[in-house]
């Protein structure tokens, strides 16, 4: 897997078009720290800036800042220079003859490394039993966004396998990837699984990344590290060719810096896919999810309030209440709702049930699927490759994995059994209840608490109750918006609402986001403590 090496200016001049459509001179290198989508999209369209030297540009902030400086580890891998500069000039040709093909034209993006790709890089899940997976296909959301304009840059750090291996596990940390770190704080854990994407967002190594969530794994990385993060209906983007956990809770989704870059990805990657049924309804529900935004979209709306999932930080329930009373002020009536998880005892257990079940099921398929010839092609065979590679365990074991063994299959009545439960507690009578008794548009919450000290050692240690089990069994949509810091690390304001309603959510939190402006900026600090 390449990483890149650091370019200079000389480098990255000498790749910019001879001419440009509004001076003979090669553009200026851009600024891009800090810039999403839609303002470098402007800036190609002025000419301000060139397709290819942006993509090189990101290249040298990841050598600059994730392999060097700060380190952040986010980026397992990056394509090579020469074809990111291939594709920069076929995209900028392409606009210069009016032929630009949307939003999300020449941007650079990055890839969760579970989401397979076509060309040199492999697909790893962070795991050393898939270092050589190099599929040679693009999974259809990926071809979605190739087709939408978008530059692959490269592949993010997860935690590895999705954060499903193991019950004592450090978020953020891959054999293959090692440790991401969260960029407001260095010492400070940048959650999961999404972890590099999430990172690399906020650090401006890429204005936009895809993530993957089972549960809560787009939400929480994109809520400590102060980004945006989408976490769309399942069935409404395609998991083909994407490393799984679980056919009833997987989905890939956007992690950006703004709520309009996240639908700008939205309208791409929303779409039906054969080989994926759960998305058969995708292409009469999918939306504009640009068009859909407005400020005015909490005029009028009622909002039913989690209060007893904020946490018992006095810091970041002062935060919360700020951003309550910053939606009454455009417009929104505020519901109090007390006992928001009331009457689901019992949806923890069947949710692992499901995901134990799903995960041996599920991962044979995959693993099956792979044409490389020296894949695992098992759980099993994963477990064994673990055991004879000590750097696989040397942090943290199996335990998750082992146990997922033993389940029976996905006819097996315990599965069933916990199946039906779930999706009624979470769904029929978790959200759709909350959203009919107090008679409510959508439900908010916090989405995180302050990032937590990363511990090898001894695992995670979350500071939030959060709010993502319920919109995650039940399939439902779950978007997360920074709502500020504590001490310098960010926090989230979460908006959920009834299957389907992804449109309703975005715009919700847009609303939000365009009337509060709280993302803060990454300050690369050693640590929180003075």
């Amino acid at each position: 897997m390449q990483k890149i090496s650091l370019l200079g200016a000389a480098a990255l001049l000498a790749i910019a078009p001879a001419t440009s459509p509004v001076s003979a001179m090669p553009p200026p290198l851009p600024e891009v720290e800090g810039k999403d989508a839609a303002t470098l999209r402007a800036e190609m369209e002025s000419g301000r800036i060139y397709e290819g030297l942006t993509a090189l540009v990101y290249l040298d902030r990841i050598g600059r800042i994730d392999d060097h400086g700060p380190k952040l580890d986010a980026v397992i891998a990056t394509m090579p220079q020469a074809d990111l500069n291939a594709e920069g000039k076929r995209l900028h040709d392409e606009r210069i003859a009016g032929k630009a093909r949307g939003p999300l034209h020449g941007i650079p993006m990055l890839l969760k490394d579970n989401i397979e790709t076509a060309g040199p890089l492999p697909t790893t899940a962070g795991s050393l039993a898939l270092k050589d997976n190099v599929t040679n296909r693009d999974a259809p959301l990926v071809a979605r966004l190739r087709d939408a304009g978008a530059i692959i840059l490269g592949k993010t750090n997860l935690s590895e396998w999705a954060n499903i291996r193991s019950d004592n596990s450090t978020s953020g940390w891959s054999a293959v990837g090692g440790l991401t770190k969260n960029p407001h704080a260095l010492d400070r854990n940048s959650c999961g699984s999404s972890s590099g994407s999430a990172a690399a967002v906020a650090a401006s190594l890429a204005p936009l990344a895809i993530g993957t969530e089972t549960d809560g794994s787009i939400t929480c990385p994109a809520g400590v590290n102060g980004i945006v993060g989408f976490k769309p209906s399942v069935g409404l983007v395609s998991r083909t060719h994407i490393v799984p956990i679980s056919h009833s809770q997987d989905t890939a989704g956007p992690m950006t810096l703004t709520v309009r870059d996240a639908a700008a990805v939205m309208s791409v990657i929303a779409g039906s896919d054969p080989a994926d049924p759960a998305t058969a309804e995708a292409d009469a529900r999918k939306a504009d999810y640009v068009a859909a935004l407005s400020p005015d979209a909490l005029k009028g709306k009622r909002i039913g309030v989690m209060r007893d999932l904020v946490g018992d930080r006095a810091d970041v329930a002062a935060l919360f209440d700020a951003a309550l009373k910053q939606m009454e002020g455009i417009g929104a009536t505020l519901v109090e709702i007390a006992d928001s998880r009331k009457g689901d005892e019992g949806l923890g257990a069947a949710e692992f049930e499901i995901l134990l079940t799903e995960l041996k099921a599920d991962m044979a398929t995959y693993l099956g699927s792979l044409p490389n010839a020296n894949a695992p092609r098992s759980l099993p065979d994963v477990i064994a490759f673990n055991k004879a590679n000590p750097d696989e365990l040397k942090w943290f074991d199996q335990g998750i994995f082992e146990l997922a063994e033993t389940k029976g299959g996905l006819d097996s009545p315990a599965y069933r059994a916990a199946r039906e439960k779930a999706v009624r507690l979470a769904g029929p009578e978790g959200i759709d209840r909350l959203l009919k008794t107090h008679d409510v548009d959508l439900l908010v919450g916090v989405t995180n608490g302050p990032a937590w000290v990363s511990d090898l050692v001894n695992g995670d240690s979350y500071t939030s109750p959060g709010t993502s089990q319920l919109p995650a069994v039940a399939g439902y949509p779950h978007l997360t918006v920074p709502m500020g810091a504590v001490e310098g690390l960010p926090i989230g304001l979460s908006f959920i609402g009834a299957k389907w309603s992804d449109a309703d959510i975005l715009a919700a939190g847009y609303a939000y986001e365009q009337a509060s402006g709280k993302r803060v900026a990454p300050t690369y600090r050693p640590s929180v403590a003075p």
